[in-house]
């Protein structure tokens, strides 16, 4: 972790953060007792019922808690191999290693996430199947990985598809199961973004977003996953977002499709619990260093973003794939993968919606500014890696 967020001057979060009333409460569980509750909900005291009062309370409290964790975790980063964050990745690395022979079919592979999962998935010793739509990057991909990893010519296989052609999903999966003879683990990772505001932008984008995003996801999801049922094991592996939690401008469209993404493998885990060895996994990165911006959607589809500003305060993909990786090897069901302030807005998210709605609204303000401005929408949030 690199940083939290930092409060402006004047600002009425730390201004209610630091003048916390001490007040009795009838909160369940508290007794009676003096408890800590916040200046927002006292000022609303004597308009609110008191089931409103309690929840309020409750949401401060989380509020401080989540706060205080988040600004535990305010350390430098540490050298490579050294510190917290490396112990971190280390207590569960050694199973990802079990990765080694197993079948893996990653979309997306051509850049970005999916094209690093590929090199540490072929250090790793894992046969692999990558996909995307563009077939000499896939070759590209290939001879890295190659050169890279002790893997033969036959060990992977290229496979161009496109996700917004769900015709062919089927094929595609046959086409794997004929070269391997079965796929242990699926990465959902194909996928674009989006950088434009809802009122410029026509519906063709969305609906664009949904088909590439969502559907196109769910409907190769539903292949692999016939014949994992009938192996009764698998992983399923869904590349998400932060965005997947959480709402920001510049990217409704994107958020509607990821947050469908979450509800549908949320809801799919549950469908799935006569066969445990089958595992639902979604991985949600924050900003990460890739081409994702490059190739985002915009306010109409013949549109290319004309500026992507610079990328380097952003999680070095390399990294974010290593994560994931871990996350994949344990079964961690979903693993936010994400530098601060992101992640602490995402628990913010989780506890404490109100303060995050406020947060954002702030965030959200400068995010704007800064696309029109020409340079990333993150960048004023995270300190410029060395």
């Amino acid at each position: 972790n690199t940083r939290i967020f930092t409060f402006p001057k004047k600002n009425p979060l730390k201004s209610s953060l630091q003048n916390l009333p001490r007040t009795k409460t009838n909160t369940p569980g508290a007794g009676g007792d003096c408890s800590w509750t916040g200046a927002l909900g006292e000022l609303q005291r004597e308009k609110e019922s008191p089931l409103s009062r309690r929840h309020s309370q409750e949401e401060n409290r989380t509020l401080l808690f989540v706060l205080g964790a988040a600004f535990a975790l305010r350390t430098p980063k540490p050298s490579p191999g050294r510190g917290p964050a490396a112990r971190d990745v280390r207590w569960a690395a050694g199973k990802e290693h079990e990765l080694r022979g197993k079948v893996v079919w990653v979309t997306g592979a051509s850049s970005g996430i999916g094209e690093e999962l590929s090199y540490q998935l072929a250090k790793l010793g894992a046969l692999l199947a990558i996909s995307a739509r563009r077939e000499d990057e896939l070759q590209r991909v290939k001879k890295k990985c190659l050169q890279i990893s002790s893997l033969s010519d036959n060990d992977i296989l290229v496979l161009r598809l496109d996700l917004t052609d769900r015709s062919s999903h089927e094929a595609a999966t046959n086409s794997v199961l004929k070269h391997f003879g079965k796929i242990d683990v699926l990465v959902n990772n194909g996928g674009r973004s989006q950088r434009s505001l809802f009122v410029d932008t026509n519906l063709d984008v969305y609906n664009a977003i949904i088909e590439l995003n969502y559907l196109g996801t769910i409907s190769l999801t539903k292949y692999v996953l016939n014949h994992m049922i009938q192996r009764k094991k698998g992983k399923i592996v869904t590349v998400s977002s932060v965005m997947g939690i959480m709402g920001a401008p510049l990217a409704t469209g994107y958020c509607a499709s990821k947050h469908a993404l979450q509800g549908f493998f949320n809801s799919l885990r549950t469908e799935l619990t006569d066969y445990p060895e089958i595992s639902i996994i979604q991985i949600c990165p924050g900003p990460v260093q890739s081409q994702i911006i490059q190739n985002v959607f915009t306010e109409n589809l013949a549109k290319s973003i004309e500026n992507s500003g610079d990328q380097s305060h952003k999680m070095p993909t390399d990294r974010c794939a290593r994560l994931t990786l871990v996350s994949v090897a344990n079964d961690v069901k979903e693993a936010w993968i994400s530098d601060h302030p992101y992640l602490a807005v995402c628990y913010l998210w989780q506890y404490a919606p109100t303060w995050a709605w406020w947060l954002m609204n702030r965030m959200g303000k400068r995010r704007i500014q800064n696309f029109k401005s020409g340079i990333d929408a993150d960048a004023s949030y995270s300190r410029k890696r060395k």
